[in-house]
């Protein structure tokens, strides 16, 4: 039997409790695992190619490092399904917590790995199978952190409280970025030898302190209301129910994650690698455009939540597509300057405002695709099934670019272009009525699903 969602508390408020505690342990989680998350990817794009793949060209060194911050997307897939199931199965808070800890550790440890001139081969596959673990808790982290501040929110706050994790990814980032530009403004040797190491053995400092904010989180009210009894929890059956009645909310969330978070991440990470391979900037130039759009980022996020309870998250998300369309081909102008102010301007358009916006709608618009009881499931099988789009996007960039003719940069703007196609069909295909239509706030029967 399918279980209906419940009501939203009262008044279109969000409890207490979720105030003092769910916030910041979305926001704090989130933070962490994306700080942690965007080192690797500039330090992929900067640093990784000379330390782990010494003795190739600069770019084929660049293509390898770019390679395994990639990888990390491959097994996202199957981390999003798999512990999305355990959270409509076990609870969202059990989930969240074991993700972070996967998360923050494995990112510590990248920090201890030898250099290839020390272990030589194993150094490269001790990378490769510590970005696999990243990728595995990365692949559960913000669509479990969806599901928990959707579900504390009230129906006239869903949009502002479902950005939390967006929030929180840009505080993360902004931390990230900033520490990428201050290192990157030291002796390239400092950086090289051990000063890449720093950020990412802080993280086990860090870890703790998130491990104990998570810990006083509290479980959903919704979650408990359709999971509350341990025989209705051992029937569930969420992964199966999702395919059967659900597939179509998977796809539009797929659907808007391959286009926002490709151009995402050729925004910010691509171009890292464009500028300095291809145009000469310096890179602490480029991180530091990275470090002033998250600063942008942290302050257009709450905007584009409380738009989306003003108006819809759909059609924030129509603004996004719209803006990632027009900067297209005027990011790379810019870009081309090798001029700060025109990059950093560029840098805040993109990763500061557009990106950011269409992040904190998702949250809202993502969950509103499913009913409670498989909510988790959808999200991350949705979500990090569409990832796969993004961690492939810079590496094909950068590969497009290398092997056109004076590498010209139109093959990656039309890239973005494809992006905002994607995002606009995803959220044509909102499930959000059709969801509604099944689950009532009376019980809902399998026979009544369709």
């Amino acid at each position: 039997m399918s279980h209906s969602d419940p009501p939203a508390p009262a008044g279109g408020r969000t409890t207490s409790a979720a105030a003092r505690t769910v916030a910041p342990a979305v926001i704090i989680g989130s933070a962490l695992e994306w700080f942690d998350f965007y080192l690797f990817a500039s330090m992929a794009a900067l640093v990784f190619g000379k330390v782990f793949f010494p003795g190739q060209s600069p770019v084929a060194a660049t293509l390898s490092s770019i390679a395994t911050f990639t990888v990390g997307f491959v097994v996202r897939p199957l981390s999003g399904i798999f512990f999305g199931y355990l959270g409509d199965k076990i609870g969202r808070k059990r989930v969240l917590t074991l993700t972070f800890l996967l998360m923050g550790v494995s990112s510590g440890l990248i920090g201890l790995i030898p250099s290839y001139g020390s272990i030589g081969v194993f150094a490269p596959i001790l990378l490769v199978v510590l970005r696999l673990a990243q990728g595995l808790g990365a692949g559960a982290e913000f669509s479990s952190a969806i599901a928990v501040s959707y579900e504390h929110a009230g129906v006239r706050t869903r949009g502002l409280f479902g950005s939390l994790p967006a929030l929180g990814v840009n505080i993360g980032l902004f931390a990230s970025s900033l520490t990428v530009t201050l290192l990157t403004s030291m002796d390239k040797e400092f950086l090289v030898t051990w000063g890449w190491r720093i950020p990412f053995v802080a993280s086990f400092a860090l870890v703790a302190v998130g491990f104990w904010v998570r810990s006083r989180m509290p479980e959903t009210p919704e979650y408990a209301e359709v999971s509350d009894d341990d025989d209705r929890r051992s029937h569930a059956t969420p992964l199966r129910d999702l395919f059967r009645y659900d597939w179509r909310g998977v796809c539009a969330v797929g659907l808007v994650v391959i286009g926002y978070l490709s151009a995402s991440y050729l925004f910010k990470t691509f171009s890292l690698s464009y500028l300095t391979e291809f145009r000469g900037v310096p890179a602490n130039i480029g991180a530091f455009g990275v470090t002033l759009a998250s600063a942008v980022a942290i302050a257009a996020v709450p905007v584009a939540g409380w738009l989306c309870d003003r108006y819809d998250a759909g059609q924030v998300l129509f603004a996004g597509a719209a803006g990632i369309a027009l900067l297209a081909f005027p990011f790379f102008w810019a870009l081309d300057t090798g001029a700060p102010l025109p990059i950093w301007a560029v840098m805040i358009a993109t990763t500061g405002i557009v990106i950011p916006a269409m992040l904190a709608a998702s949250g809202a618009y993502f969950a509103r695709q499913f009913p409670t009881s498989v909510r988790a499931t959808g999200l991350g099988t949705g979500k990090e099934t569409g990832g796969i789009a993004g961690g492939i996007a810079p590496l094909v960039g950068f590969g497009l670019i290398a092997v056109t003719p004076d590498h010209a940069y139109w093959p990656v703007a039309l890239m973005f272009l494809l992006c905002a196609v994607a995002v606009v069909a995803g959220v044509v295909w909102d499930q959000q009525k059709r969801v509604e239509a099944r689950t009532p706030t009376t019980a809902t029967t399998d026979t009544a699903r369709t």
